[in-house]
């Protein structure tokens, strides 16, 4: 009987710190007590919260309160990804969902935002879907749910994104072929293109669009602007951008005067 309240007092916890990332990274700023008014929590128990997401690199420690991370160039660890612009990603996973018909053949890439779109499957009424992914969570997403067939990539484990890359990962998906792609990406810069910081994973990931019909990025809009190590693709190969309303609105017309659809949810 005790272990129910402390599952749910766990899940407020976790709900309350995510919530304070994306109100931080929102407004650029917080300070304990705006936050404590906000959550209807003490001081000491939003100070625990903020070394705890510091501990966890989701925030940055200030005097009094918290502000963003800088943006990261290494590659970000998935679980620190996920406390970032959560309402964001949900929002695009939504309107990635809606995206996918009965019976067809996607590809999920590894992120955190195409997870979201994993969880939003798991609600949806399909007769059948197949579902391709290199993402050990998001297979396991999709776990015990017949009318889903599930193919997972092998190859090289990356620890930091829960992926499988390598020359494994392209000789299974080689032969294979989807209607759509959703891929998940850590920048889009309308110049250089859509990148990502591992080599391996950028390989995996233009073999994705060439055997794909579609491929539709989804990212929030922290990701529009930037730059990583690899390039995945010219932008020119992108279908569809699935982003949130903060996104810029030059990089928006940059994306659409090369021939990309832009949905902004």
């Amino acid at each position: 009987m005790s272990e129910a309240p402390t599952a749910s007092r766990r899940l407020l916890v976790e709900e309350r710190r995510r919530l304070i990332v994306d109100l931080v990274e929102q407004q650029g700023r917080a300070t304990v007590e705006e936050l404590a008014t906000r959550f209807g929590t003490s001081a000491v128990t939003i100070r625990a919260d903020l070394d705890a997401l510091a501990r966890s690199s989701a925030i940055a420690r200030s005097h009094g309160g918290a502000l963003p991370v800088a943006p990261a160039t290494n590659d970000t660890p998935l679980n620190i990804k996920e406390t970032r612009w959560h309402a964001q990603k949900l929002r695009i996973g939504q309107a990635a969902a809606k995206m996918i018909q009965d019976g067809e053949t996607i590809i999920l890439d590894s992120g955190s935002t195409t997870v979201e779109i994993a969880r939003q499957i798991r609600q949806m009424k399909f007769e059948s879907l197949t579902v391709i992914t290199n993402a050990l969570n998001i297979a396991m997403e999709l776990t015990g749910m017949p009318q889903i067939r599930v193919m997972m990539l092998g190859g090289l484990l990356r620890q930091t994104s829960y992926s499988l890359v390598g020359p494994d990962a392209e000789q299974a998906l080689a032969k294979l072929s989807a209607d759509r792609l959703f891929l998940g990406v850590d920048g889009l810069d309308p110049e250089v293109g859509v990148t990502t910081p591992d080599p391996l994973e950028a390989a995996l990931n233009a073999l994705m669009i060439r055997v794909s019909r579609q491929t539709i990025a989804v990212l929030d809009a922290s990701k529009l602007g930037q730059r990583s190590l690899s390039v995945i693709t010219p932008v020119r190969n992108l279908d569809i951008v699935i982003s949130d309303r903060s996104a810029p609105p030059e990089t928006v017309e940059a994306l659409r005067g090369a021939g990309v659809e832009v949905v902004l949810v």
